[in-house]
């Protein structure tokens, strides 16, 4: 099993080079027919995108033992929500990943019966699900680190003779505002997305993991047709996704841990 861990480690900065290259091609064939471009050449576009899908699957062959492998990793985890939804994601992970093996089989000859539009619709509720626990973590994350930043700024305005309480909370320590209830509650909001910039600011690994996992969000929402966002955004947001990827790997201080 770690032997094959290793094996599998080793072709993801193939996958995801194959990744980005597909979902460009599905943009730049979407930007082409909508120029009107010919249709032979659109034609080699879609043909390109389908090879580079294929040769993906091919390369995540036996990505489930990897996702397993993390998801007893993450059993041991001391903060139970953390536990919870790293588990849970990486558990999806695998069962989208073994879907994936049978949709490949299916599409390679080698077991020409499958039902591919039933295995792909699995494949992609798995990764539907990977993708929410994995934006619940993000959002978990980003509470506990707004609520230590938001402490540290109280304890720097009580040392400097401040009053806290009306900054971070608008409460009646803070400047007076005429107007009543609306513009504490505009200001409120607003010293909550300062320091929602602040926080995303100081943990680029956060940043970059919110985003790769919202953009990577249309593509099953797209193919369940829970939210039609046509070729065009799906094309844009994996490429997206695929960038801030291969970006973690060349960076590796840029992935999130654990």
């Amino acid at each position: 099993m770690d032997a094959w861990v290793r094996f599998s480690a080793q072709s993801q900065a193939r996958e995801r080079l194959c990744r980005a290259a597909q979902y460009a091609c599905s943009l730049l064939g979407h930007a082409l027919q909508k120029h009107g471009a010919s249709p032979e050449l659109q034609k080699q576009i879609r043909q390109l995108e389908g090879h580079l899908s294929l040769g993906r699957k091919l390369l995540r062959l036996g990505n489930s033992a990897d996702a397993l492998e993390s998801a007893k990793r993450a059993v041991h985890l001391s903060d139970v929500v953390l536990r919870f939804c790293i588990t849970v994601s990486h558990l999806n992970r695998a069962l989208y990943f073994a879907c994936d093996n049978v949709l490949w089989a299916g599409k390679s000859g080698l077991a020409p019966r499958v039902d591919q539009e039933k295995w792909a619709q699995r494949s992609f509720r798995y990764y539907l699900f990977s993708l929410i626990m994995n934006l619940s973590r993000d959002a978990y994350e980003i509470r506990l680190l707004m609520e230590q930043e938001s402490s540290a700024c109280s304890r720097r305005l009580k040392g400097s003779g401040g009053v806290p309480g009306g900054i971070e909370t608008g409460g009646p320590g803070g400047p007076g505002i005429p107007g009543g209830g609306l513009p504490q509650v505009a200001l409120k909001l607003r010293l909550r997305v300062l320091l929602l910039a602040r926080v995303l600011r100081g943990h680029p690994p956060l940043l970059l993991d919110v985003v790769r996992n919202a953009c990577d969000l249309f593509i099953p929402l797209d193919k369940l047709g829970l939210w039609r966002c046509g070729p065009g955004i799906v094309g844009l947001c994996g490429l997206v996704s695929s960038i801030l990827s291969i970006l973690t790997l060349i960076c590796p201080w840029l992935r999130l841990k654990p």
